[in-house]
Formats: structure tokens, sequence, C-alpha cells
């Protein structure tokens, strides 16, 4: 029986102490992975679910997981593996880092609002020089009619 007893309390000590670094934690530590786990979720938001949301993920406890996120809940995130399918749902605060390469569609539509505003100005300044280049050649001693004196070098002149 004391074989069996110290047994358990040897387990039980070793799976106490594996929640020791995070009982351990300072507040300052407590409020930075806070905020990396804001970051994260806001980051996994931005890239959205789908086959086109790939992403490269690293836990705390050096787990890497490479694959798309399938789901996205308020407090975890699915991630497919990118060559066997199997799932693994993600904590935000698990996250130590995470890289996506999918633009997001707000980013899409912004991109697109850009160049859209890109291509009118290109268009604006083409038509505002036109117009210009017309009133500057009818106020122009070029353009004269009924001239009798030779015209000047060049003009063209019209009788």
């Amino acid at each position: 029986m004391k074989k069996y007893l110290s047994l358990v309390l040897g387990v039980l000590m070793l799976h106490a102490s594996g929640y020791a670094p995070l009982a351990n934690e300072t507040p300052k530590e407590k409020v930075k992975r806070a905020m990396l786990a804001a970051e994260v979720k806001t980051s996994v938001a931005n890239l959205g679910t789908g086959v086109s949301s790939r992403v490269r993920v690293l836990l705390h406890d050096k787990t890497k997981y490479h694959g798309h996120i399938i789901e996205i809940t308020n407090e975890y995130f699915v991630v497919a593996d990118a060559k066997t399918g199997a799932t693994a749902p993600i904590a935000y605060p698990e996250v130590k880092g995470i890289k996506g390469n999918n633009l997001s569609s707000g980013a899409k539509i912004g991109v697109g609002v850009a160049i859209a505003a890109a291509v009118a100005t290109v268009i604006a300044v083409i038509v505002g020089r036109d117009g210009r280049d017309n009133d500057r050649a009818q106020d122009s001693p070029c353009r004269l009619s009924g001239v009798t004196t030779p015209c000047p070098p060049g003009c063209v002149c019209t009788q």
C-alpha cells in the first residue's frame, strides 16, 4: 500500500509541477500573454477560414502546426493539417506565434479601392491637361486669323 500511495503522490507532484510556470508568472508576464492572445485572435479573424487561409502556428510548448483554419470561435480556432487533414483545436493563449499568408476580404477591398483611386487620379490629370492645353492654344498668338504679316515661326496662321 505504501508503494502505491507513494507512486500516486509522485505522479500528482509531477503533474502539479507542470503548472508551476503559469502560477509563477508575474503580473507583467500575465498581461503580456493576454495581449499576445488578443493579437492572435485578431490575426486569426483577419485570416478567415478555408483552404486559402494557410497558417503556421507555434505554441508555447514548442508544438508546431501547419495547415489551414477551418473554424474560429471566441475561445479557440481549429487548424486542419496540410498533409494529413487531421484537425487540432488551439486556444488563443496557447499560441506563441502565428504566420498566415492570405489577404483578408477587407484588405482585398482596400487594395481595389486604392487602385481605382489611382486610375481616377491619372484620368483626371490627363483630362485636365488636355483642357488647359486647348485654352492656351486659343489664347496663343500662334492662332491668328486674318494676319497679313508673315506668320511667326512655329505658328499656324489661317487667312
